[in-house]
């Protein structure tokens, strides 16, 4: 049990009282909510209790197009909160991925919960990942480098090496390959109330790789920016123009100064290579411009884990659509009620003050904080859901596809 019956009361009734405070974003006819939740292993119902299911629950239901990470083998537990939250919900979720069957480790999937009111899926499903031609080529123009960072697996004398998939994961690659879990993307429309113009993307739900080196992680970030740049470039006025990554990346994000140009230089770099204009946004890089929210310090990027001490999860915009770069300004956020707007839902500070009466940042020690946050990361997550509010565009507005 995280929390007793009277501690959940309390929560709830905090909650309640003050949603803007913990970043909960409001239901606004006229705008939707899309947005990205890793619940750590999410998996069979008896492994969380009554009051942390109603919590989930609760929480999903503010979103209209919610991509959710760690949902194990057992999809009892993502189907428990879709039947919670009503028949309006509908549920798609992947094959397994991040291991070969039958191997030791932990294989996942990845699910969208959408709103039917709202959010219509089209004909599209996929998986984000390299053919055989790329990974080959990829072998062939770096041999000497995999030969040098393989071979201390290799063993001696021919004798069988015995190379599990932890020694692998322990080994540094020099560039990328594959993905460790594939991305997972789902074709949808935004139709919203009578009167707006559809609005047609792909969502992509990913959960990249952590890995042992800072490395990997970047090297799966920035494969995954090739294929979604590349995508919308290659596409056309019969599919999806605008794609949108929902997504646990793991990112290397905890000094923002130093390493949000990084980040933005190697998407401006993909853009110059393709030779026409992509329109990019990652609001989560920069601060909020009128947020109030507990997660940062005045000028600091919001942070999305439950510890508050990274932005590992994130929101991405990818459009070929002229249109739509006004409105998605970074100084148009929570400027006005139907959107643009984002943000981050606390429930970290939220069950702090619900229960101690005081913000994470003022535990009387690091231990003390520690044992608070055990309570809870592993019943309801070390992850914080991430949202991004969409204004519907009006027809006479015409966003189209």
């Amino acid at each position: 049990m995280s929390f007793t019956p009277d501690e959940w009361s309390a929560i709830r009734e905090r909650l309640a009282a003050d949603p803007v405070r913990y970043g909960l974003p409001t239901r606004v006819y006229g705008s939707a909510i899309a947005g990205s939740f890793n619940i750590r292993k999410l998996g069979a119902v008896a492994k969380r209790d009554e009051d942390t299911w109603r919590f989930l629950a609760g929480l999903c239901k503010h979103f209209d197009l919610l991509a959710i990470q760690e949902v194990m083998t057992d999809t009892e537990g993502v189907e428990h909160i879709v039947d919670r939250i009503g028949d309006d919900f509908g549920l798609i979720v992947s094959d397994t991925t991040g291991t070969f069957p039958n191997d030791p480790g932990l294989d996942e999937r990845l699910a969208f919960i959408y709103n039917r009111s709202v959010v219509r899926r089209r004909g599209v499903v996929t998986d984000v990942s390299w053919d055989r031609t790329k990974v080959l080529q990829t072998l062939a123009e770096n041999l000497d480098d995999f030969h040098d960072a393989l071979a201390p697996l290799a063993g001696q004398g021919g004798a069988e090496t015995g190379v599990t998939a932890g020694d692998i994961g322990r080994t540094k690659m020099p560039t990328f390959l594959a993905f460790i879990r594939t991305p997972f993307g789902v074709e949808f429309e935004l139709f919203g109330h009578p009167g707006s113009e559809r609005f047609h993307f792909m969502a992509v739900n990913a959960h990249l790789n952590f890995g042992s080196f800072i490395t990997d992680r970047r090297q799966e970030f920035e494969a995954l920016l090739d294929w979604l740049v590349a995508t919308v470039h290659k596409s056309d006025r019969s599919r999806s123009r605008n794609l949108l990554l929902l997504a646990d990346l793991n990112l290397d994000f905890d000094n923002p100064v130093g390493d949000r140009p990084r980040i933005i230089d190697r998407i401006l770099h993909l853009n110059k290579q393709a030779g026409d204009a992509v329109d990019v946004l990652f609001p989560l890089l920069d601060p909020h411009p009128r947020s109030g929210q507990l997660l940062a310090e005045a000028g600091e990027p919001m942070r999305t884990n439950a510890r508050i001490s990274e932005t590992f999860d994130q929101i991405g915009i990818f459009s070929r659509d002229p249109r739509l770069d006004a409105r998605l300004a970074v100084a148009e956020m929570g400027k006005h009620e139907r959107g643009p707007d984002y943000g981050v839902i606390d429930f970290a500070n939220l069950f702090a003050e619900a229960i101690h009466g005081h913000a994470m940042d003022a535990f009387a020690s690091a231990s003390e904080r520690a044992a608070f946050i055990a309570r809870f990361e592993h019943t309801v997550s070390d992850h914080l859901p991430v949202w991004f509010r969409f204004r519907l565009p009006e027809v006479k507005e015409g966003l189209g596809t």
